[in-house]
C-alpha cells in the first residue's frame, strides 16, 4: 500500500463521531474541522499503535485549524514517579479552554450479548467493549483532571482546572452481522457503519472473491483497488492462522464486478 500515511489520514477524517452532541453517557463530542490539511513531513507520524496514530492526526488537524490553539498534549499525570494517567489535549477553541480525550475504535454488533443495545458493541477479538470504555471515560479518565496530581501538572502550563470544560473525540467504525437488516442503532450514529463481519466457518461464501488483508494501522483506510490482492485459497490460509491465535482480522473484499467491501472475519 503506497502513501499509507495519506490514506490513513483521509480515512480518519472520513470517520464519523460515534454519537451526536452529548447523547451517550452525557459525554460531549468535540467538533473539529474536517478540512484536509497537507502533510508536508510524513516522518513526524511515528506512532505504530493505531490509537496513537489517530492522536497524531488530531494534533495535525488542531494545529492547522484557525480557531484552535493547542496548549499541551499527552500530559503525563504522576503520583511521585508513578504515572497514573494522561491527558490527551488541552486546547483553546474559540477562546474556550477544553480538555479533549481522543478515542478511535472498531466495534462489531453482537446480538447475542446480554444487556442493552450499547452492551452489544464489542471489539473484533471480544476483549474491547463500548460500554466498558464509556464507563472508564466517565468514571476514571475525565475525573483525573480534577485530581491534585493533575492540578500540579497543569500549573507548569499556567492552566487552572476550574477554567476547563471536557469533551471527547470518540470516533468509530462499526460492523454489523453479515446480511443484517438493522437500520437503527440509536443512540449511535448509523453513518459509522463501515461494513460487516462473519465467522470464519462461513468464509466459503466468498470463495469467488479476491482478498486484501491490511495491517492494523491501515484499518483506518477506505478500500481502494491499487493493492496486492490475493485469491481465496491464499487468504483462507492466512486467516486460518489468525483464527488459531484467536485474532479476527479485517479484510477487504473484491468481487467479480470490482465492488469493494470491508469486513472482519471472526474466530468466534
Amino acid at each position: 500500500m503506497k502513501n499509507n500515511i495519506e490514506f490513513q489520514y483521509k480515512g480518519f477524517l472520513k470517520t464519523h463521531n460515534l454519537w451526536s452532541n452529548s447523547d451517550v453517557f452525557e459525554l460531549e463530542q468535540f467538533q473539529f474541522e474536517t478540512k484536509l490539511f497537507s502533510i508536508e513531513n510524513h516522518s513526524r507520524f511515528k506512532e505504530i499503535r493505531l490509537g496513537k496514530r489517530v492522536e497524531e492526526f488530531i494534533s495535525h488537524q488542531l494545529k492547522n485549524s484557525e480557531n484552535t490553539d493547542v496548549k499541551a498534549e499527552n500530559i503525563q499525570i504522576k503520583n511521585d514517579k508513578i504515572t497514573i494517567g494522561e491527558l490527551d489535549f488541552i486546547l483553546k477553541d474559540k477562546s474556550k479552554c477544553i480538555h479533549l480525550e481522543v478515542i478511535y475504535k472498531f466495534y462489531l454488533y453482537d446480538p447475542n450479548v446480554n444487556g442493552d443495545e450499547l452492551s452489544k458493541w464489542i471489539g473484533p477479538n471480544q476483549k474491547d467493549r463500548l460500554v466498558y470504555k464509556l464507563q472508564k471515560l466517565r468514571d476514571k479518565q475525565l475525573p483525573l483532571l480534577y485530581s491534585n496530581h493533575c492540578r500540579d501538572a497543569l500549573e507548569t502550563f499556567n492552566i487552572q482546572t476550574e477554567d476547563i470544560s471536557q469533551q471527547v473525540s470518540y470516533k468509530a467504525q462499526l460492523f454489523l452481522p453479515f446480511e443484517s437488516h438493522i437500520k437503527d442503532i440509536s443512540p449511535l450514529n448509523y453513518d459509522c457503519i463501515s461494513g460487516f463481519y462473519l465467522s470464519f466457518n462461513k468464509i466459503e461464501l466468498f470463495k469467488s472473491f479476491n482478498f486484501y488483508i491490511p495491517n492494523k494501522l491501515n484499518w483506518l483506510v477506505e478500500p481502494y483497488y491499487e493493492v496486492d490482492w490475493i485469491d481465496f485459497i491464499e487468504a483462507k490460509r492466512i486467516i486460518k492462522d489468525c483464527m488459531n491465535k484467536e485474532r479476527s482480522p479485517m479484510v477487504w473484499l473484491k468481487n467479480s464486478n470490482n465492488n469493494l467491501q470491508k469486513c472482519f472475519i471472526t474466530f468466534w
